[in-house]
């Protein structure tokens, strides 16, 4: 089967409506997702990349861009590419799994809205083991009418009312009092498996001073855990004092 020419908006995951403004945070998003520092080898996410940048060229020019639009008007462009009678689309995307999920390991239903699918929106079955780092891709086979292509879920961590999320590592406060800070000592908190865990104050601890609690975090990507990072904030003390009588 002959190759046809490429929509572009497609392949940006976009529609033909789109703004300058989201055709270049499209294409920034889609360099960095399929950029070869990040895919050693993978000759699907150099393809990839290679589609991206031809759409940027095109469709951030007004002029090619309006030719372009005429072709898609004249039915000469199709969204995905054709060769030997497959589709070999690509769909980058990111899913978000609470902090505990890296741990223990989870299972989601992840709906991929891609313009080019006359179909309407794809469902797929995520199997994330435990003890996955954040941002680790995985790579899902399409189904019809574009076998042969791949939708590429990112899962990322929610942060939680107690932790916050920076790469493999957490981070916490903890509240003391003026009187600990002064003479130290030892204070528990909830780890993210719901065990408590002993944080050694240091006398003087200044107020903002960074507790580091070693492999307390989340899985790194190549083994191992990063840290639980503690910040120490003090409670206020609060005083009343009775108003003289009169």
């Amino acid at each position: 089967m002959q190759r046809t020419e490429i929509n572009h908006y497609a392949t940006l995951g976009l529609d033909r409506g789109c703004t300058t403004t989201q055709i270049r945070a499209a294409y920034r998003r889609l360099a960095k997702e399929h950029h070869p520092d990040l895919n050693h080898g993978d000759a699907a996410a150099r393809e990839s990349i290679q589609a991206v940048n031809a759409a940027y060229e095109i469709l951030r020019d007004s002029g090619r861009r309006l030719d372009h639009d005429r072709e898609l008007d004249a039915g000469k462009a199709s969204a995905p590419v054709w060769q030997a009678g497959k589709c070999q689309r690509v769909i980058v995307q990111d899913v978000n799994l609470r902090i505990e999920d890296f741990l223990r390991g989870t299972e989601r239903e992840v709906r991929v809205n891609d313009p080019a699918n006359p179909r309407g929106p794809e469902t797929y079955r995520l199997v994330v083991p435990a003890e996955t780092a954040p941002g680790s891709r995985f790579r899902l086979p399409r189904s019809a009418p574009f076998a042969g292509g791949f939708v590429q879920l990112r899962v990322r961590a929610l942060p939680s009312f107690r932790f916050k999320v920076r790469g493999s590592d957490l981070r916490c406060d903890l509240r003391i009092k003026p009187e600990r800070a002064t003479q130290g000592g030892r204070e528990m908190i909830p780890g993210i498996t719901g065990a408590m865990l002993s944080v050694q104050v240091p006398k003087g601890v200044a107020r903002g001073q960074i507790l580091h609690l070693r492999g307390e975090g989340l899985p790194k990507p190549r083994g191992g855990r990063g840290d639980l990072l503690v910040r120490i904030a003090y409670r206020v003390a609060v005083r009343i004092s009775r108003s003289p009588r009169r």
